[in-house]
């Protein structure tokens, strides 16, 4: 990705959440995931703007959406059951941001976001880890999904209203990744557009 011009490289950490891990066995082993996987990362972007120090590379450490919804019920037949919630999210989400920071993350991205509640909690325990640590303070970006024609997150959300519900974040960017291809994206990026700063 490097070699082909890209600008910042992300992280393999998808599901490295104690929260997604657990369903491996290996929730132990979420810290050290992210930490390794950033400084991989970090050998990679150090190396490549080596090459040319006028343009430097970067590491966007990713926080993933986790196995679970906070705001969704798993039980079709109970709607206020929940697998998972907001308190442990952002414990998972914290000690997955420690960990690409130790590893070396430029950036922080908050990605493939279906479910607000699950981002909020990934905002919150950021924002937590910047006021108790401020020197692991980095820009955040945020990129919701879009999971149907229909232009809603799965949770329900319009492109609209998923920026108003995590603006305060004061992102570097936002945008949409997944579910649908690039041409079925693009009205709802132009909404995301319109509503963002």
């Amino acid at each position: 990705y490097l070699d082909a011009g890209a600008d910042i490289l992300e992280t393999n950490t998808f599901n490295a959440t104690t929260i997604s891990q657990q369903e491996y066995g290996m929730q132990a082993l979420a810290r050290e995931i992210n930490r390794e996987a950033a400084a991989i990362a970090r050998a990679c972007a150090d190396e490549v703007t080596e090459r040319d120090p006028s343009r430097p590379r970067f590491v966007a450490g990713v926080l993933g959406p986790t196995s679970r919804t906070a705001s969704i019920s798993p039980d079709v037949e109970d709607p206020s059951a929940r697998n998972v919630h907001f308190d442990e999210l952002v414990v998972a989400y914290r000690e997955a941001a420690e960990g690409l920071v130790e590893g070396g993350a430029d950036i922080l991205l908050i990605e493939t976001v279906f479910d607000t509640l699950n981002a909020k909690a990934a905002v919150y325990a950021v924002m937590e880890m910047f006021d108790e640590v401020p020197e692991s303070r980095r820009p955040i970006m945020l990129s919701g999904t879009i999971t149907d024609r229909s232009g809603r997150t799965l949770s329900g959300q319009t492109p609209e209203a998923f920026w108003n519900s995590l603006a305060h974040a004061e992102p570097l960017l936002v945008g949409l990744n997944c579910a649908l291809g690039a041409e079925e994206l693009r009205p709802f990026l132009a909404e995301l557009s319109r509503a963002s700063d």
